[in-house]
């Protein structure tokens, strides 16, 4: 009996033998290994064996090759004892992990192979994969960018982050805009995981600090809860090195339910330790309006920091010496602790106290060994991105950690007050602590920078800007403290599996698929920008991934695109400095001059498909009204029968990595607007550029280095520059700003009531006014307009020159090889890590 897809019978096929074999190469072997794993790793009732079932068994497969790779990865470090790394960051935005495990051992054509025997097709079963839900934007993607890079460069690290249940949410699209449900990638399980019964500690919150008669200091009382390790394998391409990314989850212990409580009836009060532990990892980023909600994030944060420090004291203390144990004195020369962003500083009090009150040392060997290891990445130059937490809330939560930021903050104070006279009357800006009687808090970008030995930006226009304005006092301190590292993207995640056509191209014409690994040798490419056959086969890809999307598109809007139109493509977190509101601004006023048209003139414009995707923060009021107003702008552009053949406008829901896999492959122009000197550095505008997408943009983040390597006459710019912001917002204020008209009549158009009975006044009001709270055009949407619906203008003149387009869209690939994640990371290990590649034989 045959199913719905026309496949043999629900049960496990019969016709291939299972055999347990996690070094499987050959397709038929492969096929048993699934089998086995089928029958005997069963989840599933054993008469199904449909589409889901197959991925489990098919990934379970795939996971004794890694857990192999990975045993023999982590004995070769533990043999070799290099100095490693250890990278912690709140988020990973890990995306699919079948087809990159696949890709990355080199098993495509194998495994495909097997599934066919086993009645399916490869990307049938990979569709089944729910994405990680461990992060939100960039800083979570260009984590698991960099674990990818790290396993490649066969690199002694490893990432550490949480493993949160529910993610930061689903994005829903109703009438009523974005509504917010909780992800549910851990509904079921991830096969890919790996639980380690044997890798617990101990983590307290609250409590007291207790004095010992000989002046030591210890944490007592309070909550403890457990920290649980599970590991995720992640593999390098085509290298045996495996290295992991460690997820800790929290738990209660069995003695902290109170029986007593509970067999009278107490149920909540019996178990409350076991749901507070259980609140640490059940959303990221919870909100944090409240106290409680401060409360939660602040213990993440910690969570995070004291179980993996625990977990790399651990480690390093498993090598002693025939000697005896191991001098603390060394650490820094075996452990490199990397914080991305803020969010994990508590690592640097934490790792003082682990090293004082648990290992008797005292504070000027804990300071010199803690500032030797850690290192600090800004990603933001943003007030409200650079966290502060409340002094009160800090000592209630972490009563000795407040005492040890205390005393790293008067030892700092101190030595400015001897050593920079010049720097005393700064000291207020400078100091950790701010003590203003409103609202004193602990300023962690400070704590970062006083503790940590190298502090880097993320793309050189941020670097000089946090050298030039944000920390120039502390780089007139430290001066070689501070570095740049440009991010970067893999490209094998970003390129060679989400556009193989494309890939294959690149490989026949440069002869060699060594790319893959050394991005630069994109720059081969040059040579045959004109050439006709090159220009046909890549306009015939870029078409099969337009086409590819065209179907998604329909499949979860229901809106209808046409493949010939301009598809254009705006997708990142919502939020006002990112300027998606430009983007919606600048489509009403197309819809508008289209609608003033006459027929034969609409048929001379450039017809344009433009996609807007991304989720705003659930508390982010503004930013949820963007994106209302961009669905009722596609409810009416799309259902325009005048129009709609000439501009299609589409809000893609729930932006994660799989929908950026199928989005930016098929993207042709993709825009990076923010307001200049506001984005770090982006790292989605180097996906789309690898892909052949050009990009219109502001000089900001990475756009500058962009645009520089593929040509300026490859890049669509407009927009004020970083150094003129200042000067314009002043301006602002004092009334001198003189609107475009353009601006004005998309405005009043936006309010006119066509998009329907919403009231946009409150999103429209940010944009008017000179001055005060939510007024103003902090973003300066009004001052860029005009020279972006300049550059908009030609943009379509371009596209209608089709061996032109094709030639910047080669180029734009052939200039990407800058923004390699390898090459990023290869300086990091060099530059600021100090670790080298540490091989498996």
């Amino acid at each position: 009996m045959a199913n719905a897809n026309g496949k043999a019978a629900t049960g496990v096929p019969d016709k291939v033998s299972e055999k347990a074999n996690p070094e499987a190469n050959e397709a038929t072997e492969i096929a048993g290994n699934i089998i086995y794993h089928a029958k005997y790793s069963p989840h599933f009732s054993p008469l199904k064996f449909g589409p889901e079932q197959a991925l489990y068994a098919t990934a379970e497969s795939l996971r004794d090759r890694l857990i192999q790779l990975w045993n023999e990865t982590y004995l070769h470090f533990h043999k070799v004892d290099p100095k490693q790394t250890y990278y912690l960051s709140m988020e990973y935005l890990q995306g699919r992990a079948l087809t990159n495990a696949i890709g990355n051992l080199d098993l495509n054509g194998p495994y495909a192979d097997a599934l066919r025997k086993l009645g399916y097709e490869l990307e049938e079963i990979a569709e089944q994969e729910k994405d990680a839900a461990l992060g939100n934007g960039g800083l979570g993607r260009l984590a698991s960018c960099f674990l990818d890079s790290m396993a490649t460069l066969n690199l002694p690290a490893w990432g550490y982050g949480l493993r949160y249940r529910h993610g930061l949410f689903k994005q829903l699209i109703t009438k009523k805009g974005q509504e917010e449900v909780a992800e549910d990638w851990l509904e079921k399980f991830s096969p890919w995981e790996i639980v380690r019964h044997d890798v617990v500690f101990p983590v307290r919150f609250f409590g007291h600090v207790q004095i010992n008669p000989d002046g030591s200091r210890k944490w007592v009382g309070g909550d403890v809860v457990q920290a649980l390790a599970y590991d995720v394998p992640i593999p390098g391409f085509k290298t045996k090195n495996t290295i992991s990314l460690r997820l800790w989850e929290a738990k209660a212990r069995a003695e902290d339910l109170d029986l007593f409580q509970f067999n009278e009836g107490e149920y909540e009060l019996a178990a409350q330790l076991h749901s507070r532990a259980q609140q640490i990892c059940t959303v990221l980023y919870p909100g944090d309006a409240t106290e409680n909600g401060k409360l939660l994030r602040l213990k993440q944060q910690f969570f995070l920091c004291s179980a993996s420090l625990q977990d790399i004291i651990s480690r390093f203390n498993e090598r002693s010496t025939g000697e005896g144990s191991r001098k603390w004195s060394e650490f820094p020369s075996k452990v490199a602790v990397q914080m991305n962003d803020t969010h994990p500083t508590l690592a640097i009090p934490e790792l003082m106290r682990l090293l004082m009150d648990d290992n008797g040392l005292g504070w000027d060997e804990a300071w010199d060994v803690t500032s030797k290891t850690v290192a600090y990445t800004n990603h933001t130059v943003l007030p409200e991105a650079l966290e502060k937490w409340s002094q009160s809330l800090m000592r209630k939560l972490l009563p000795r950690h407040m005492e040890i930021i205390e005393e790293i903050d008067k030892r700092f104070v101190q030595t400015i007050r001897s050593t920079r006279v010049d720097l005393e009357d700064k000291l207020s800006s400078l100091s950790i602590l701010d003590h203003n009687p409103q609202k004193p808090v602990v300023r962690m970008a400070n704590l970062c920078v006083v503790s940590s030995h190298t502090v880097n930006g993320v793309a050189q226009l941020h670097s000089d800007i946090l050298k030039d304005e944000l920390f120039a006092d502390y780089v007139s301190i430290w001066p070689n403290k501070f570095q740049n590292k440009t991010n970067g993207i893999t490209p094998r995640r970003w390129l060679r599996f989400c556009s193989p056509e494309l890939s294959d191209i690149i490989t026949k014409w440069l002869k060699t698929d060594k790319w893959i690994t050394d991005l630069d040798l994109l720059t081969g490419l040059r040579q045959f920008a004109d050439n006709e056959e090159l220009q046909s086969e890549w306009a015939s890809a870029k078409e099969a991934n337009k086409q590819r999307l065209a179907q998604y598109i329909e499949r979860v809007t229901g809106v209808s695109i046409d493949t010939n139109s301009l598809f254009d493509i705006q997708v990142k977190r919502i939020h006002e400095y990112k300027r998606q509101l430009m983007n919606i601004l600048g489509v009403i006023y197309r819809f508008k001059k289209l609608k003033e048209m006459k027929p034969e003139e609409r048929k001379k414009t450039t017809p344009r498909t433009v996609m807007i995707g991304g989720k705003a923060f659930a508390t982010y009021t503004n930013a949820k009204r963007i994106v209302k107003l961009v669905n009722d702008v596609g409810d009416v552009v799309n259902s325009d029968p005048e129009v709609n053949e000439y501009l299609k406008v589409v809000f893609v829901p729930n932006y994660n990595v799989t929908v950026a896999e199928m989005l930016i492959p098929g993207s042709e122009l993709s825009q990076h607007i923010s307001t200049a000197g506001m984005e770090a550095s982006g790292t989605s505008n180097m996906k789309f550029a690898l892909n052949g997408c050009l990009i219109i943009g502001t000089l900001d983040g990475a756009n500058v280095e962009i645009r520089e390597e593929i040509g300026e006459e490859n890049f669509f710019l407009f927009g004020a520059t970083a150094d003129q912001v200042p000067r314009l917002r002043k301006e602002r204020e004092d009334g001198l700003f003189k609107p475009d008209p353009r601006f004005e009549e998309a405005k009043q158009f936006a309010k006119s009531g066509v998009f329907g009975t919403y009231d946009y006044g409150p999103l429209l009001d940010s944009l008017e006014g000179n001055t005060g709270y939510g007024r103003g055009d902090y973003f300066l949407v009004g001052y860029d307009f005009a020279s972006y619906m300049d550059a908009q203008a030609k943009v379509d003149e371009a596209y209608k020159d089709r061996k032109r387009w094709l030639k910047m869209s080669i180029m734009s690939t052939a200039g990407s090889g800058k923004f390699s994640s390898d090459r990023t990371i290869a300086q990091y290990a060099k530059e600021i890590w100090n670790i080298e590649a540490c091989p498996v034989p």
